[in-house]
């Protein structure tokens, strides 16, 4: 609305549900950014209705704009003063600062996410225009330390003192090669490049007048490059390498006179290069510069001898940021329309308890590294509370007028996180306590909550690699990803105000006090070339990729499947072993008892007398352990149950004349009435239990399984069990899990003549009558090349499949012998390594003997890993195959180590079986996660197993590959701890809530769609009459005798009634 009045326009401003008269003079008012929030004026000027607090307390100064904000310059015709104007605008918009301490409830918000859902990967993609940049800083990549004019800065003279082994004189040598700086960000596809101007290459002394013409020439030449690639340039004014003159002359930092010197400084680079440049960063890492140059002497110029110092250094830092804001608010803003900014950096923290009081140590950690510096800007103009209480006097203090000059002098928050020094904190007095994490997550949203929600600009992320990392960096490239995908998180699900994001950095360079001993460049630099060689990493493919699509799209592979399995599907669940316990538990106390049935009614036991021996036969439902067991299996609405047999008990000195007949009875009990309740037993006959041997001790003795006297032995004991168990086993494993890698290769050997000796003993004497199948399991973890940008990558994967699995599959399913690809590695091996990596050959005879010996391919699986034929991590890496095994941060992690959940594993494994083998029928035998045995609301359990399975419905609708069964792993944490889908308090058994679920996932025999009939199944036949009668003779037989003899009381009863009644009549 506006009036007109001679040459005075008055227009007025709607704040809440009052018009403010606005008089314009030569001044800039805000205009809000949110459309939904404005009235337009005549002239098409949009003006600000801030209706709730955020909208308010977003106006952060009269004069702050952003260039997402509309502006309207008025007309110099009303002498109205920019004071009086502001003093307006402040008490009518009461805006509100952030709340003191916002942030605490960070910690209790993640805590109280459903896990391990939040934990999930997250398929989306960032906001249109975010922002994607990359950033190096000066020293570590400019060299030519001392070439046209550069004069010395801190680092130049603190790495020619002390224990300095290199120095940053050349770095990646950027100075003489932007071209191949432009190239490599034109290869990444980024929209924004972060780059510092070196202070000392412009003015060599520090002041203006040792002005270098060539130092400001190199950054002209940069930005125009730049803006010729379409490249905006993110600029950073000091990042570390202050001129060594200001450092000697006035101390540096220490020094009040460094304010006006900086301004000094900006003014330069803002008026020389800022018609170019919409984001300035004025200082990086202040709290480095502070602690670290002033305070614990690990970076330059390495002061250590006053603990005041920091503080009084990170007030100038301040007051020079603050200097710089206001000289471009006032003097560039206008024409440049840029933003300015200081880049604070921090690490992120977690409670070491779940109490309130760690909660609030974790805020003071975060004051006093970030809130330090970011409360003055973004709050208040004043330092933390936690600050102040613990340091007193040795905090300086800001005047009323400095709060005022310093507060509101950022356009954005601009936020660093990863392996900088303000991570790795060196003095743990800065962790009050408590454990740092890589939450980059938790660190945004706190940010938001404390600060109100700015815009925040991550200026550098990222991880590194070791310093003999080249081109292969899987470490820093899963790192990056997981950060990313952090950020994307916090805008999806927090609604954090994200912009932009900077991976760390473009090139290797110098790492200030770690010198060369890391790499963090996405690019390679040979610092051993003359010409500082440059390759792309692949970080920097993976880096580009995303930067291409966006974020992480989900592709159609990545969303559930709906559907079911075949009706005939075996859904089971596996156990290393059962509870066994031969001593029958009914009619086994020989004591006399007297009933006292006149006084309490208890059971008196009669001391010494004994009843005579009972001469009956020892029947099934005597064993309550197995009434138990059985029962516990039924209730899991199984079909299969699966279990190890223990040959060391069965045959104890290994032959089976001598062998166990009470626990074969007790084991032919479990199966025949795992069987009367229509649950098909599968039985193995040997579990390998890693270097624990489960061996018959005279077996082990006699050289074990490097013996072929073991190898006899087996089949002997197989055909016993065959004999004993195999009316009521249809299912048989011979050996489970034999394929340990640490196995010698002559054991691995004698191991499949075992098997294949076993199976040709069924298959030729108990076949035909007991009509069952026989086979062996394989543990099959997947392995995922660490990256598949080309066909190299994923050798190593598929050498190492080949070895773990390859090693027993392919003799068995394949050609009769071991696969080609580990032939000839141990080959070569041995030829270069002089190691005595044997592999057996198989005669003639052995080959036919092992060849075919399976009715189906079975698996145990449980996670997944990656590997690359790079060397990163010494205790990661396999020397004999020459791999580096990693894993993919971003994977949700169990509690055991080493074993991340990835569903997709399973699916792939499932492919990998189909394509060697086509069409051969597999089972699943075990899969299954580690958990808390304490947690019986099994979170991670449910969420692995419903997506576990759904990827094997992908194997089996998707792919076509012919799975026959899934074993869920475990039963009980009593045999299995930490994998049972039943826990126990005591004696009690606790039905954990993943066992609901994949009583649920069963009984719908998968994922059926929505709205779609139900699958027809025919019933599965029952074994016997009397199904749970069988199952539960004690009870019965009591109930029986009770009613029997409640009917005879009757009859006698009547028939004495009836008499009686008769002799009264006839008298």
């Amino acid at each position: 609305m506006a009036q007109a009045g001679g040459n005075v326009l008055l227009w007025r401003l709607e704040l809440r549900s009052a018009w403010i008269p606005i008089y314009p003079s030569s001044a800039w008012v805000i205009i809000d950014r949110f459309p939904e929030r404005t009235k337009t004026g005549p002239d098409g000027a949009r003006w600000v209705i801030p209706q709730s607090q955020t909208a308010r307390s977003e106006v952060r100064d009269t004069a702050h704009l952003f260039n997402s904000w509309k502006v309207v310059q008025f007309s110099d015709t009303m002498k109205v003063t920019w004071i009086v104007l502001a003093l307006v605008l402040f008490s009518q918009l009461q805006w509100t600062a952030a709340d003191p301490g916002a942030g605490l409830h960070t910690w209790d918000r993640f805590s109280k996410l459903p896990y391990p859902g939040d934990k999930a990967f997250l398929y989306d993609t960032f906001p249109d225009k975010f922002m994607w940049a990359v950033g190096t800083a000066a020293y570590s990549v400019e060299g030519a330390w001392e070439k046209d004019g550069k004069g010395k800065s801190i680092w130049d003279t603190f790495t020619r003192g002390g224990t300095r082994v290199s120095r940053g004189d050349v770095g990646s040598d950027s100075y003489h090669n932007i071209p191949g700086d432009l190239r490599a960000l034109q290869q990444l596809g980024v929209s924004h490049y972060r780059f510092s101007l070196s202070w000392p290459r412009i003015f060599s002394n520090g002041t203006k007048e040792s002005y270098n013409k060539k130092g400001v020439e190199y950054y002209k030449n940069l930005i125009r490059g730049l803006k010729e690639i379409k490249v905006l340039p993110v600029v950073t004014l000091y990042h570390w390498d202050l001129p060594d003159s200001l450092q000697t002359l006035f101390g540096g930092w220490s020094n009040l006179i460094m304010v006006e010197l900086f301004r000094e400084y900006a003014d330069f680079c803002f008026k020389t290069f800022g018609s170019d440049v919409k984001f300035w960063i004025t200082i990086d890492n202040p709290f480095v510069v502070a602690w670290h140059g002033y305070g614990t002497g690990v970076v330059a110029p390495g002061i250590k001898n006053d603990s005041d110092l920091p503080f009084r250094v990170g007030h100038n830092l301040l007051k020079a940021h603050a200097a710089a804001w206001h000289l471009y608010d006032d003097r560039y803003r206008s024409s440049q329309g840029g933003r300015v900014s200081m880049a604070l950096a921090s690490h992120w923290i977690k409670p070491s308890r779940t109490r309130q009081e760690n909660s609030k140590a974790c805020q003071c950690s975060l004051d006093f590294v970030l809130g330090w510096f970011a409360r003055p800007l973004f709050v208040d103009g004043d330092y933390p509370p936690c600050m102040k209480r613990n340091l007193t006097h040795r905090l300086p203090s800001f005047t009323e007028t400095e709060s005022l000059y310093v507060n509101g002098t950022a356009d954005f928050f601009a936020l660093s996180h990863g392996p900088a020094l303000s991570f790795q904190l060196i003095n743990d007095s800065l962790r009050f306590g408590q454990t740092e994490d890589l939450g980059l997550r938790m660190l945004l949203y706190w940010v938001r909550a404390e600060y109100n929600n700015p815009p925040i600009f991550v200026v550098e992320s990222g991880w590194y690699g070791s310093g003999n990392t080249k081109t292969k960096d899987a470490k820093h490239m899963y790192y990056l990803k997981r950060f990313i995908m952090e950020t994307l998180k916090a805008i999806r699900f927090d609604r954090v105000n994200v912009i932009g994001y900077t991976a760390w950095s473009l090139l290797d360079g110098y790492e200030w006090y770690r010198e060369y001993g890391i790499r963090r460049g996405l690019f390679y630099v040979d610092f051993n070339s003359p010409d500082l060689k440059r390759e792309p990493k692949t970080s920097a493919t993976f880096y580009s990729k995303l930067i291409e699509k966006n974020g992480f799209p989900q592709l159609p592979e990545n969303r559930p499947e709906q559907g079911v399995f075949p009706c005939d599907f075996a859904w089971g669940v596996a156990a290393n072993s059962i509870q066994v316990d031969i001593i029958p538990t009914q009619f086994a106390d020989p004591s006399v008892y007297i009933w006292n049935i006149s006084g309490n009614g208890e059971l008196t036991k009669v001391p010494g007398v004994l009843a005579p021996p009972m001469h009956r036969t020892h029947h099934c439902a005597d064993y309550g352990s197995i009434l138990q067991q059985v029962s516990d299996v039924h209730r899991m609405q199984v079909s299969h149950f699966h279990f190890s047999l223990n040959w060391s008990s069965i045959t104890p000195t290994g032959r089976v004349s001598d062998a166990n007949e009470t626990l074969l009875r007790y084991y032919h009990c479990f199966v025949s009435e795992l069987q009367k309740l229509n649950i098909t037993p599968v039985v193995t006959l040997w579990h390998h239990t890693g270097k624990l041997s489960s061996l018959p001790a005279p077996i082990e003795a006699g050289g074990g399984w490097q013996s072929e006297e073991t190898v006899q032995a087996f089949a002997k004991y197989a055909r016993l069990c065959f004999q004993q168990l195999g009316a009521h086993v249809k299912l048989w494993i011979t050996l489970n899990e034999p394929n340990d890698e640490d196995l010698e290769y002559t054991v691995g050997h004698q191991l499949l003549r075992a098997h294949a000796l076993a199976w040709h003993v069924y298959d030729s004497e108990f076949r035909k009558a007991q009509g069952g199948k026989a086979s062996l399991v394989l543990h099959m973890d997947w392995v995922e090349p660490a990256f598949s940008f080309n066909r190299e990558d994923v050798e190593p994967a598929n050498r190492v499949l080949d070895f773990r699995v390859g090693w027993f599959a392919e003799p068995i399913f394949g050609s009769g012998d071991y696969p080609a690809v580990m032939r000839s590695w141990l080959q070569q091996r041995n030829n270069i390594d002089l190691f005595n990596y044997h592999l057996p050959a198989f005669s003639d005879e052995d080959r036919l003997l092992v060849k075919g010996t399976y009715d189906f391919f079975a698996i145990s699986h449980f996670t997944t890993s990656m590997v690359y034929d790079g060397v990163e991590d010494k205790y990661t890496f396999k020397d004999k195959l020459q791999v580096q095994l990693i894993s993919d941060v971003t994977w949700i992690m169990s509690p055991r180590r080493n074993s991340p959940v990835v569903p997709w594993g399973l699916r792939k494994a499932l492919n990998w079986v189909n394509s060697r083998y086509k069409g051969v029928p597999i089972y699943v035998m075990a899969n299954g996660v580690q958990e808390d045995i304490a947690r019986f609301k099994d979170s991670l359990r449910v969420y692995y197993l419903y997506n576990y399975i759904n990827e094997a419905l992908k194997a089996y609708t998707l792919d076509g590959v012919n799975l026959k069964g899934y074993f869920a792993y475990a039963f009980s944490d009593r045999r299995d701890p930490g994998f049972g889908m039943y826990g126990h308090v005591q004696e009690e058994v606790i039905s954990k809530s993943s066992l609901a679920h994949y009583k649920n996932i069963i009984h719908h025999n998968g994922f059926p769609a929505p709205g779609t009939p139900q699958q027809q199944c025919p019933l599965a036949p029952v074994h016997g009459s009397g199904r749970f009668v069988l199952t539960k003779q004690p009870v019965v037989g009591f109930l029986s005798l009770m009613s029997s003899c409640l009917l005879i009381t009757v009859c006698l009863v009547i028939y004495y009634s009836v008499k009686r009644h008769k002799l009264t009549t006839k008298k």
